[in-house]
């Protein structure tokens, strides 16, 4: 069976059009023949949206309870069922109702995809997985329900519903999104002009991501390898060289001269695995790319010019930056360089060869490579055994010169020669051919004991095996020094990747970054100096420990200016590293800087991470006041408003009133009134813990006696409660006042969510100088990865009404529990449930005289016993 298609309708914004567009592509398909249902419809109430429905068929939804209340989800069964060739489902984040088959809507799509169901449905961009915190930074809103990108980049069509802020803004004023009384929350909180145009820019970037992927796709398949200049894209080639930063910015600029251009930086590393180019460098211009807003590569390849235009026809580059080349004149007659060479074989790309200031200066050798590949013990053992071993073989051979003719003679030397090649390289090696070919021509050419060569053979074979000789010397030395290179090469591999780790893996990346690098290269201390801002780099300040301070220091010590480090590496003018310890050799030294080079970014990355943890502070209060907003926007109108309509109509002299209906309309007032208090009371015992200045009074409290006053205050609904607290229990140190408050909160929630016949349970019981209260409900309970968003303010967790309150009731519940030393945390109830556990601390003893123990004593025997019930019968379960 066929896999249905998915076409999704995806708008910057609710209220921009996508579902009426969803439905106005299903009604064009059924004109047509098409066997279409719908699945699920959400109007919310618009007419427009309610009319587009009429003639489609609605496949009836399945009803499900939760939490007291019933609600209604798509019935996938009866959908695939039903077998339709196309189903409409509206809002493919959604999150179903717990209890449903699956947990996301996006899942229930999938199902009827399988059976081949084409699906047409919706999703608004700030519904993206990958966007959610970007959005939750614009709008201030955390959006619970969100859908994987992956979803929604593997359909087969997704059309934009476009809609620009002011026309979106106009609709919602003209009540055709949003109903009259909530118009104006939403155009002064979500719909703002700014947040609007945000969004609507994240979709559009979005799809344009999507499309271009769409692009590669085709011209993958059909195999197009030419450039389709349908987006701006420059990449710039990088060699390691000073010259790299000069070549960024010229890219920069030619990429900045196009809206959406694309920045790429590509180093090509060569493929004998070789170090060609200097990492210090690459990091830095690394760091360059990333903070104009582009990206670095990085591909191996034995022809540069190839891998430079392979990358860029495979990310469908339009320009392409390099630089001018370096070598001389001379060396340019030989070979037209990768200039050149890349600029004739670009085809369609352009190719931009910028000018700097090493430009036509020759190609500067690097001084670890300049050097002799063998060490100097090496060179000296290799002299001596020319010194030694000529000697030796010219004695040997003249010993038997009757029996090897000059050809054999010639050979034995050249191995000898390669011998001294081996041992002591290129020059000891150049010197053995010379005093070699000395010798023969002397005790072995003819005639004997005398420098002159009688016949033109001899000479020739003499010439060759200088050649020869010098030749071989050359090839022994250059593999040696490749040999050398190639190790240097991997330790250095082996050092930047153990840096790389340490940055990645540690929890403190700077501090175990020069760790690693004073154990590397055997240091005293290794310090980070940053120059104070209100001093002007200069060589005055260099000596000045005044300006200068120490942002980080690892081992001995520290310096304090570069002044007083046996090696000082500046990464820019703000940021020097400097070392106390051995002198290093260049090659070192360029390892050296390329881990500075990643300690000024972890730096960087520490202040940033340091500032974000002061702000987050301020983040999470406007959060709250954003959240606030949108509470009170409706939860304090409400009561408010219906007060007001039942106080106006008590005073209207146009309506004449009964008494039943005037005692109706006076208790309406006061049941708002009552409402409005309780909000109010508990936005004002918020901001109070917040700030620190809620005060709490505590005394000894018996939990015996709090929990039936708490559920007096609840009224009938409480006398329902079943409370099982013994007569014995330890009182509690607690303010009565803020304890009434904590249990009201907690034992309405529990009565609103425990199901008809099961009531909730009050327990308690003393462990280790706490005692810990128990409400018990046996509701639907709350998955366990989301208990702790139930203390967060304003949060209703499950909630689809907007009539139960701020979602201030947990939150308020443990910030006053922790204010008198206790703590609030909900538990699973065994067979489905919540159980919040309330622990206070006991009362601390107090000594009593005799007198007053005996009177206590003799007041207790006098007590009836029905004065501290276990189960007070108002509140006993019938």
């Amino acid at each position: 069976m066929a896999r249905g298609q998915l076409r999704i309708y995806l708008g910057a914004a609710p209220g921009v059009g996508k579902t009426y567009a969803m439905l106005e592509e299903a009604q064009r398909r059924q004109s047509r023949g098409t066997d279409i249902v719908i699945g699920f419809v959400e109007s919310h109430g618009r007419k427009h949206t309610a009319d587009m429905i009429d003639g489609l068929e609605t496949v009836p939804r399945k009803s499900l309870e939760y939490r007291g209340a019933t609600f209604t989800e798509m019935d996938v069964d009866a959908v695939i069922a039903r077998a339709p060739q196309v189903a409409v489902v509206d809002e493919l984040a959604h999150t179903n109702v717990p209890g449903s088959r699956n947990t996301k809507r996006w899942q229930d799509v999938h199902e009827l995809l399988d059976v081949g169901i084409t699906v047409l449905t919706t999703v608004n961009i700030q519904h993206l997985e990958s966007l959610n915190d970007v959005v939750e930074q614009i709008t201030g809103i955390v959006q619970r329900e969100t859908v994987p990108d992956q979803i929604v980049r593997d359909a087969d069509q997704v059309e934009l519903v476009d809609m620009t802020p002011e026309a979106l803004r106009r609709r919602m004023a003209h009540g055709n999104v949003y109903a009259a009384d909530k118009v104006d929350a939403a155009l002064g909180n979500y719909f703002r002009v700014g947040n609007l145009t945000a969004l609507r820019e994240l979709a559009l970037l979005w799809l344009a991501d999507k499309v271009d992927e769409q692009l590669d796709r085709y011209r993958a398949d059909h195999g197009i390898g030419k450039t389709w200049e349908a987006r701006e894209r420059v990449v710039v080639a990088l060699t390691g060289g000073p010259e790299g930063e000069t070549l960024i910015r010229r890219a920069a600029r030619i990429a900045g001269r196009g809206k959406g251009a694309d920045l790429l930086a590509l180093h090509v590393a060569r493929s004998d695995g070789l170090a060609g180019a200097d990492p210090a460098l690459l990091a830095k211009q690394r760091m360059l790319v990333e903070s104009l807003g582009g990206t670095y590569h990085q591909v191996v390849g034995s022809d540069i010019p190839a891998a430079l235009l392979d990358f860029a026809r495979g990310v469908n580059a339009t320009q392409l930056v390099l630089g001018a080349s370096s070598r001389g004149r001379i060396a340019q007659i030989f070979s037209p360089g990768v200039g050149v060479t890349t600029t004739a074989r670009s085809g369609t790309i352009d190719v931009h060869l910028v000018t700097h200031e090493r430009a036509g200066r020759g190609r500067q050798r690097p001084l670890a490579t300049a050097t002799s590949a063998l060490s100097p013990r090496r060179r000296l053992a290799g002299l001596m055994l020319a010194l030694a071993g000529l000697p030796a073989l010219t004695l040997l051979l003249y010993s038997l010169r009757d029996q090897l003719s000059l050809p054999s003679q010639i050979l034995l030397y050249l191995a000898m020669v390669i011998a001294v090649a081996l041992v002591g390289g290129l020059w000891p090696a150049l010197l053995a051919a010379v005093a070699g070919s000395l010798l023969l021509n002397f005790f072995f050419t003819a005639p004997v004991h005398t420098f002159t060569i009688a016949q033109r053979e001899n000479l020739l074979a003499l010439i060759v095996f200088v050649l020869v000789a010098a030749a071989v010397s050359t090839v022994v030395d250059l593999a040696a020094r490749r040999t050398r290179e190639a190790a240097r090469a991997s330790a250095d591999a082996a050092t930047l990747a153990t840096v790389a780790g340490s940055v990645l893996r540690g929890t403190q990346p700077l501090q175990a970054l020069l760790d690693n690098l004073r154990e590397t290269f055997h240091l005293e201390s290794v310090t980070v100096l940053e120059r104070r801002d209100d001093t002007p780099p200069g060589p005055d300040c260099q000596t000045d420990p005044g300006a200068w301070r120490v942002a980080a220091t690892v081992g001995g010590p520290p310096c304090h200016t570069p002044a007083q480090a046996d090696t000082s590496v500046p990464v820019d003018d703000q940021i020097t590293i400097v070392l106390r310890g051995p002198a290093l050799p260049a090659a070192d030294r360029r390892i050296v800087e390329a881990f500075a080079a990643q300690a000024a970014l972890a730096l960087r990355q520490q202040r940033l991470a340091e500032q974000a943890a002061r702000t987050k502070p301020l983040e999470e209060a406007d959060k709250l006041r954003t959240a606030l907003l949108t509470a009170v926007s409706h939860d304090l109108r409400t009561p408010l408003a219906s007060a007001i309509a039942a106080v106006a109509g008590l005073r209207s002299d146009d309506i004449d009133l009964t008494d039943d209906e005037r005692t109706e309309l006076l208790a309406t007032a006061t049941e708002s009134l009552d409402r409005l208090s309780r909000l109010v009371a508990n936005l004002l015992d918020m901001s109070r813990l917040q700030a620190g200045a809620l005060g709490v009074i505590a005394t000894d409290v018996w939990l015996d006696e709090a929990v039936p006053h708490a559920l007096d205050e609840l009224g009938p609904p409480g006398r329902g409660v079943d409370v099982r607290i013994a007569d014995d229990l330890t009182a509690v140190s607690a303010d009565p006042g803020l304890l009434q408050r904590v249990l009201v909160n907690l034992l309405t929630n529990a009565l609103r969510f425990s199901p008809p016949g099961r009531p909730p349970l009050v327990t308690a019981s003393e462990h280790d100088a706490q005692v810990e209260l128990r409400i018990i409900d046996h509701g639907p309970g709350i998955p366990e990865d989301q208990r702790e968003q139930v203390f967060l303010p304003f949060q209703r967790l499950g909630d689809r009404d907007n009539d139960t309150g701020l979602g201030l009731g947990l939150a308020l519940s443990r910030g006053l529990a922790e204010a008198m030393g206790g703590t609030l945390r909900p538990e699973s109830t065994p067979g489905g449930g919540v159980t919040m556990v309330l622990a206070l601390p006991t009362a601390a003893p107090q000594a009593m005289t005799a007198t007053e123990a005996a009177a206590t004593d003799r007041a207790l025997s006098e007590r009836p016993h029905t004065d501290r019930p276990t189960n007070p019968p108002a509140h006993q379960q019938p």
